[in-house]
């Protein structure tokens, strides 16, 4: 195996995105912004009703090693897809990305997963996901070659509803940790974290070394009144943490050090991967050996670039980008 930069582990998902006015939220009793896990009638009668979409292969740390790739980085992803047309397109989508994608199907059994994505006016992103394949992901589709190959084992929070997937967490940091590697989660929706908060607390606890979130993810997580206030436990319980703020930017905690990062000023249109682009720029710059307010530098362009356009997968020269100044990216990115 050769070696990696970044290995995601994450939902294989195919994203439907299309735009929704408040009411269809409203209809089907969705918590806007948030993230809801769907069975197949529900899929279907959601679907049924959203506008005009456009699919392509998702997924948050699917997402996040496609933009990381982009970046420059050598990336690898696990994530279990079925042995049908949309595990073919995810397949597909993923490795012509640049992504080492050693997962083999599931033959037979539930489908390839599908996320609904309902985007309002204001650009914020709605997600009714159903999982489908996703949820028959365990230990035995950790690769330990994989794992033992990359400098940064990242994974998606999203996974931990899954019943297997703990242990797979687990099993995977057992395995980077052994090689000497760091290992890397994302909380992902707060929604999620409050349905497992207790095995993240631990996980972060006991395996985490890179931690991100974005406000109201890490204070779920310590159910905490203000974002000073998790981002002092946090501080405690992780070596490095990258806590995303929306427009206020975003905080890196390291030890004792602070990094406040700026965001980049873009204009918004959809939110959907905005958290997957900013932990991409990160990694990719941390990976390459760059200090820490590089590091939220290329994540703060990466997020601004993701929120830019419709769908969560880059559309601009990343590469670029981070190479730009800020004029050459304000110019870029409107």
């Amino acid at each position: 195996m050769t070696s990696l930069d970044i290995l995601g582990i994450g939902n294989a998902i195919v994203d439907v995105l299309a735009r929704a006015e408040e009411d269809v939220l409203v209809r089907h009793g969705m918590a806007k912004g948030g993230m809801a896990l769907i069975g197949p009638d529900q899929a279907e009668t959601i679907y049924a009703d959203m506008g005009p979409g456009v699919e392509s292969s998702g997924g948050s740390a699917a997402n996040t090693c496609a933009a990381a790739a982009a970046l420059g980085a050598k990336v690898g992803y696990l994530g279990k897809v079925a042995d049908d047309a949309l595990g073919a397109v995810f397949r597909h989508d993923i490795t012509a990305a640049g992504v080492h994608f050693p997962t083999p199907p599931l033959s037979g059994g539930a489908p390839t997963a599908r996320c609904l994505i309902l985007v309002t006016p204001d650009g914020q992103r709605t997600m009714n996901t159903f999982l489908g394949a996703c949820v028959t992901f365990g230990e035995k589709d950790v690769d330990p070659a994989a794992v033992a190959a990359a400098q940064v084992t990242y994974l998606e929070g999203y996974l931990y509803d899954p019943p297997a997937a703990q242990a797979a967490f687990r099993a995977a940091a057992r395995i980077a940790h052994a090689a000497g590697r760091k290992v890397a989660i994302t909380l992902s929706d707060a929604f999620c974290v409050e349905r497992h908060r207790d095995a993240f607390l631990a996980f972060v606890k006991e395996e985490a070394d890179i931690l991100f979130a974005n406000e109201a993810e890490i204070r779920a997580l310590y159910h905490a009144h203000t974002f000073e206030e998790a981002a002092a436990q946090a501080r405690a319980d992780v070596g490095l943490a990258a806590l995303t703020r929306s427009e206020k930017g975003s905080v890196i905690i390291a030890g004792a050090a602070t990094h406040e990062i700026a965001a980049v000023p873009t204009t918004v249109l959809d939110t959907t991967g905005a958290g997957d682009a900013y932990a991409a720029g990160f990694l990719a710059a941390l990976t390459a050996g760059h200090p820490l307010p590089e590091c939220g530098r290329w994540a703060s362009v990466a997020a601004a670039e993701a929120i830019s356009h419709f769908g969560a997968r880059p559309q601009a020269d990343l590469k670029a980008l981070v190479a730009g100044g800020a004029q050459g990216i304000a110019a870029a990115l409107g």
